[in-house]
């Protein structure tokens, strides 16, 4: 028998994706170097040697794929600006040209019915203001206030809601600990100072949002994915909070709780962040909502070996389930648990899902059409996790899919895919698959049929 799960009236629905992973042109008018177009020219950082200088041409096609937004029926979608194709030293001068293509998409956005959300960053710094110390360095919370203004200036008379950064953990964590990710920075000491200067840069620009009288909403955006004690033991879950603390705690305890997580500081030691005094309160309650990226949960086991937080991850997947193309396990009740984690540790705060998908095999046929039926079970089990936490008082407000379009994944490349809509590399042409079909209908009827 089948089962009807009805979303509320104003239920916000929406797709996502980010400047580097789908713009190209990264020479073309007057747009500076990111920290992304050094990287992916450095020997063995990206799988295949790709690069984002081409990506989805979406910077040339921006008319065409705003026509297949409104083909899937997207009431919202969510992007990223660029900053060097604002300002190509990341401060100073800005660049017109590059302005302009943000403007002519707001334009065509709400010309298709379209609400633009849009996020200030998505990872890729100037590189010139990496040459003068990148987000390490406490001028960069001065930087982005600069570059927040220009952006708010020029495009917040026709655009309601808006981000700072999205996942500054990765930034942090990936860029400056692991160096998985530009700048592919490997110290702990330079990544918990970024993620401070991050969540500094994101008080600042609130503040100069609700000073200057901004309409809308402004937010920030945080992965928060699952994580479960690998036992019961002591060591494991002593672990676990650890993992918890960096990816959680470092971020939500000075926005909703007003306070830092010193016992981990204490934990850290020598890598703990320096904070000055005042940063406390420029952070605490500098959201006016909170975007949750969720997609997988992981086993966290002590490891002795497991870098600063003696902790290792291991995938894990519920019953039923395996795991994504990218090797992470399925865990639907994982989004609802984050959710209820907000609300009953946080205050619940204003919260919409701001990004949630998988990668899948996707095999085209000939017609280049993709019948991607396990990404259809992956949302559809999602969406229902979502449902339960509403009626369980979770103040969730709306849900954005990852990601309208394939695209560059990173350190991946082009090797995993994510979208909506497919995309060939080769050609650029661009085809719905089946997903596109299920979600509109989705959002038809403000409804998940089970």
């Amino acid at each position: 028998m089948e089962r009807t799960f009805q979303f509320p009236e104003d239920f916000q629905w929406g797709a996502a994706a980010s400047a580097y992973q789908i713009e190209g042109a990264r020479d073309e008018d007057g747009t500076g170097k990111s920290i992304w177009d050094q990287f992916v020219r450095l020997p063995d950082r990206i799988i295949h040697g790709d690069t984002g200088d081409v990506a989805c041409d979406h910077y040339h096609r921006m008319p065409e794929d705003v026509r297949l937004m409104k083909q899937i029926g997207l009431p919202n979608y969510s992007f990223t600006v660029s900053w060097p194709r604002v300002l190509p030293e990341g401060e100073g001068e800005v660049n017109e040209r590059g302005l302009d293509f943000y403007d002519r998409l707001v334009d065509r956005l709400l010309e298709a019915g379209i609400n633009p959300k849009v996020t200030l960053y998505h990872w890729d710094l100037p590189l010139a203001l990496q040459e003068k110390g990148g987000w390490p360095h406490r001028d960069s919370i001065n930087w982005f206030t600069d570059y927040a203004r220009v952006v708010f200036e020029r495009l917040s008379d026709r655009v309601n809601m808006w981000a700072t950064h999205n996942e500054p953990w990765v930034a942090a964590f990936l860029g400056y600990g692991q160096g998985i990710h530009a700048p592919g920075v490997c110290d702990a000491t330079k990544a918990f100072q970024t993620a401070h200067h991050l969540m500094m840069a994101h008080a600042r620009a609130v503040e100069l949002f609700r000073q200057s009288g901004y309409p809308g909403e402004i937010g920030l955006i945080l992965n928060l994915n699952g994580l479960r004690p690998a036992s019961d033991s002591e060591a494991d879950r002593a672990a676990s909070q650890r993992v918890y603390d960096e990816t959680h705690s470092l971020f939500l305890d000075p926005l909703y709780r007003h306070q830092f997580p010193n016992e981990f500081f204490d934990w850290l030691g020598p890598h703990a962040p320096e904070i000055q005094p005042g940063d406390l309160e420029a952070i605490a309650g500098s959201t006016d909502y909170l975007g949750l990226n969720h997609y997988n949960t992981d086993f966290v086991h002590h490891d002795h070996f497991g870098g600063w937080l003696k902790a290792r991850l291991e995938p894990y997947a519920a019953p039923g389930w395996g795991k994504t193309e990218m090797g992470w396990g399925i865990n639907p009740e994982g989004l609802k648990q984050e959710l209820l984690n907000l609300k009953e540790n946080y205050g619940n705060p204003k919260v919409y899902v701001t990004e949630n998908g998988c990668a899948a095999p996707d095999t085209p046929d000939e017609n280049g059409f993709v019948r991607d039926l396990d990404r259809i079970r992956f949302l559809k089990a999602h969406l229902i996790a979502l449902h339960e936490a509403l009626g369980e008082g979770s103040n969730v407000h709306g849900y954005y899919t990852w990601s309208v379009f394939d695209n560059f994944e990173w350190e991946r490349g082009y090797s995993k895919r994510f979208g909506l809509v497919r995309v060939n590399y080769q050609t650029l042409e661009r085809t719905p698959k089946l997903s596109a079909h299920w979600y509109r209908n989705v959002i038809r009827d403000n409804a998940v049929q089970l």
